[in-house]
């Protein structure tokens, strides 16, 4: 019974809070908003000669109420849109931005694809594939540098740079072949590997 009793007189603490308050009435105001605007948009619809012009700015009126309520958790994040380069993503600005290779291999980014960055008020990073370029698939044969340890898949006289993370999940060797995935149109420097057919036993 005691337990019951500390257990309410917490939940009162907590509902009666300022923050907790302010909270409610927010919520309250935006819904009176929308009620009166979404009443104002019923009552131009049943007139006979609607007013495009009022009705569309009632519904936009509409709208906004919603978009008050949360936008200011949105706005604790930031958006960055750019274009991805085989390794990074660059910004409209010409900043870069790393892109996790698990992500990157995972998803077969290509180069060209158009991603959305967004930075969340902790600092972490999601990204969001928004544009993916128009895409060909490729046989070619896998080769590693010797240099530096880099993945390379040569086809044709050509030559494309592959993620090391999408090589050593299909588990290749210098030999195999690897079928890509590179832009139909145009060159590039970097490829997305689609799978590993080994030659080794």
């Amino acid at each position: 019974m005691l337990g019951k009793i500390k257990k309410n007189k917490k939940k009162d603490l907590i509902d009666e809070t300022p923050d907790f308050s302010r909270h409610l009435d927010l919520i309250k105001e935006v819904l009176e908003n929308t009620q009166v605007n979404i009443k104002k948009a019923l009552n131009l619809l049943a007139e006979k000669n609607v007013d495009t012009g009022a009705l569309l700015t009632s519904l936009k009126e509409v709208n906004n109420a919603s978009l008050g309520f949360i936008e200011p958790a949105e706005s604790q994040a930031r958006i960055v849109e750019g274009v991805f380069n085989g390794e990074k993503m660059i910004a409209g600005d010409g900043a870069e931005f790393n892109v996790p290779a698990n992500y990157a291999s995972k998803s077969k980014l290509v180069e060209g694809d158009i991603l959305k960055l967004t930075i969340a008020k902790d600092g972490s990073f999601v990204y969001k594939q928004i544009g993916p370029v128009e895409r060909q698939q490729l046989v070619a044969m896998l080769a590693k540098s010797e240099n530096n340890n880099d993945w390379y898949a040569v086809a044709e006289g050509q030559r494309w740079k592959l993620l090391t993370a999408s090589v050593t999940y299909f588990h290749g060797l210098p030999g195999d072949e690897v079928v890509i995935i590179v832009p139909k149109e145009g060159k590039s420097k970097w490829a997305a590997v689609e799978n590993v057919i080994k030659n080794h036993q």
